[in-house]
């Protein structure tokens, strides 16, 4: 059998294959690009598996205040899905995203100081010598 043009379609490449050639060729290629691949799948199934194309800065701006507030997740976890959306826009989609201002914030988490239980406290007191 000879193998012609008409033999196969040619498809183009698979979104993941895609953002996968990116991350490579591009510059965030120090950036684990498996993790961008993940974040980009969890946004494309929490859609059920509509299309990023047929989706734009209100799905992303959903997606990212979901994580902070559903999901609980940390700041970092956020912006770096964040940020993988952006790479995903911008460098394969080739779609400019307005400026997301609406996306609710995940919380930094506080540094709280070490506090001592009553009997810490009791043997600090006793060792001290001296007035007030």
């Amino acid at each position: 059998m000879q193998y012609t043009s008409q033999n196969f379609s040619a498809q183009p490449p698979k979104l993941l294959d895609q953002v996968r050639a990116m991350t490579f060729l591009s510059i965030t290629a120090s950036a684990p690009n498996k993790l961008i691949r993940t974040g980009l799948g969890v946004f494309i199934l929490h859609f059920g598996k509509k299309h990023p194309r047929e989706m734009g800065a209100s799905e992303v701006s959903q997606f990212l205040t979901h994580l902070a507030v559903a999901g609980r997740v940390s700041a970092s976890t956020q912006n770096q899905a964040r940020c993988a959306l952006l790479f995903l826009y911008r460098e394969v989609l080739e779609i400019e995203l307005p400026w997301l201002d609406d996306v609710e914030q995940a919380k930094t988490p506080k540094c709280l100081p070490v506090v001592l239980n009553r009997d810490e406290v009791q043997a600090i007191l006793s060792r001290l010598s001296g007035t007030h």
